[in-house]
C-alpha cells in the first residue's frame, strides 16, 4: 500500500513541510532510510541523520527545525513518537486483516463465531468455543472445548489454549505459548513417590493483554488463574496455578511466579526474577532483573539482589562486593600487624 505526505498528515493531524504528494510504501530507521520509505525523528542525539537520510518522508516534532536545506518532507506533529507508534499500529492491522477459514482445519459444529473471523490452516477448534468478532487464529493452534475468546484477538502460530479458558477482548497471544496448562501440584507418597493433584480450574485472561512468545500460563487447581486486563507479558515467562496478576503490570521474559502469588497493579518485573509462591506482591513494586523474591512485598518498592531487599540499599552494598577481596587483603595485614604489635610486647 501506498500513502502520500498528506494522507498521512491527516491520519495524524499533522503539517506537511514540502511534497504533499510525495509517496512512501515502507517504514525504516532514519538512519537506514530510503526512497519511497517512512521515517521519524524524536530524540535530539539523531538530529544529524536527518539532513542525510533518503527517506521520502520524516515525521518529526514541531518544535523541529532544520539548520540546512532538507531533502525529506516533513510532517510536523505534537510527538514525533507517538505519532510514528500510531502508523506503526495502522500498519500492523492493515498487514494482519486476513479473514475466512483455511483448510485443512476443524471446527466443531457447536461452536460459535462472530464476523470477519480468520482460522488458519491445520488449527483445531473443540466443542462449545465461543469466538467474538475480528479473531484472528494463525495455523497450528489448539483451541479446547468450551473456550471463550472476545473481540479483536489475535492468537498466532503454534499458540495451544487448554478447555475452559476465558479471553478477553483486544488480546495478542504469540506463538507457541500454552494457555491452560496443567499446574504443577503432586502429593508425596509414603514410599517417596508422588500422586498428581488433579487440576480442575482454568485460566482468565482480561481485556488488552499481550502475552509473549513460548509464554506458559496454568490453568488453576480449583478457580481460576487470573490475568488482570492492560498486563504485558514478555516471551517465554512461567505463570503458575492460581497466581493472580494485576492491571497494567508488566514482567519481562524468563521470569518465573510459583502457585498462588498475587501480583498487584502496575507493578514493573524485570527479566529472569523468580518470585516464591503463595506471596503477595504489592501495587506498584518494581523488581530488578535477576531478583529472587521470597517474601511479601508492599506498596511501591524497588527491589534487587536474590534474595531481594531495598534497591538503593543493594546499590550501596554492591560497591562494597566488589571491593570485598581489597578489603578482605587490608583486613588480613591488619590482623598480622596487630598479631606482630602483641607478640612484640610479650616479648
Amino acid at each position: 500500500m501506498k500513502f502520500t505526505a498528506e494522507q498521512i498528515a491527516g491520519i495524524l493531524d499533522g503539517e506537511v513541510v514540502g511534497n504533499p504528494n510525495a509517496e512512501v510504501h515502507e517504514l525504516s530507521k532514519i538512519e537506514e532510510g530510503k526512497e519511497g520509505s517512512l521515517t521519524f525523528l524524536s530524540n535530539p542525539k539523531y538530529n544529524n541523520y536527518i539532513y542525510n537520510t533518503e527517506a521520502t518522508i520524516t515525521i518529526v516534532n514541531r518544535s523541529f527545525t532544520p539548520e540546512s536545506e532538507l531533502k525529506t518532507t516533513m510532517i510536523k506533529v505534537d510527538d514525533a513518537y507517538l505519532a510514528f507508534s500510531k502508523l506503526l499500529e495502522f500498519y500492523d492491522q492493515a498487514k494482519g486483516s486476513k479473514s475466512g477459514i483455511e483448510q485443512p482445519s476443524v471446527i466443531a459444529e457447536n461452536s460459535k463465531y462472530g464476523t470477519n473471523l480468520y482460522l488458519g490452516s491445520f488449527s483445531y477448534v473443540g466443542s462449545n468455543v465461543v469466538l467474538g468478532d475480528n479473531v484472528k487464529i494463525y495455523p497450528n493452534c489448539f483451541i479446547g472445548d468450551n473456550v471463550v475468546i472476545g473481540n479483536n484477538v489475535t492468537i498466532f502460530a503454534g499458540t495451544q489454549i487448554y478447555e475452559q479458558t476465558v479471553i478477553g477482548n483486544n488480546c495478542a497471544i504469540h506463538s507457541g505459548s500454552v494457555i491452560g496448562a496443567d499446574g504443577f501440584g503432586f502429593a508425596p507418597n509414603p514410599d517417596g513417590t508422588f500422586k498428581k493433584i488433579p487440576q480442575i480450574g482454568n485460566v482468565v485472561i482480561e481485556d488488552n493483554v499481550d502475552i509473549g512468545a513460548c509464554t506458559t500460563i496454568d490453568r488453576a487447581t480449583m478457580g481460576s488463574t487470573i490475568i488482570r486486563k492492560g498486563v504485558k507479558l514478555d516471551n517465554q515467562i512461567q505463570i503458575a496455578h492460581n497466581v493472580e496478576i494485576g492491571e497494567n503490570t508488566v514482567i519481562a521474559a524468563q521470569t518465573g511466579v510459583a502457585g498462588s502469588t498475587k501480583i498487584g497493579k502496575n507493578a514493573m518485573i524485570g527479566g529472569q526474577v523468580g518470585i516464591s509462591g503463595h506471596l503477595i506482591i504489592g501495587n506498584n513494586v518494581r523488581i530488578q532483573a535477576q531478583s529472587g523474591v521470597a517474601r511479601n512485598i508492599k506498596n511501591d518498592e524497588i527491589l534487587q539482589g536474590s534474595p531481594t531487599f531495598g534497591y538503593n540499599d543493594y546499590s550501596k552494598s554492591y560497591v562494597h562486593f566488589k571491593n570485598l577481596p581489597r578489603i578482605v587483603a587490608e583486613l588480613e595485614e591488619l590482623k598480622k600487624q596487630i598479631l606482630n604489635q602483641k607478640n612484640g610486647n610479650n616479648g
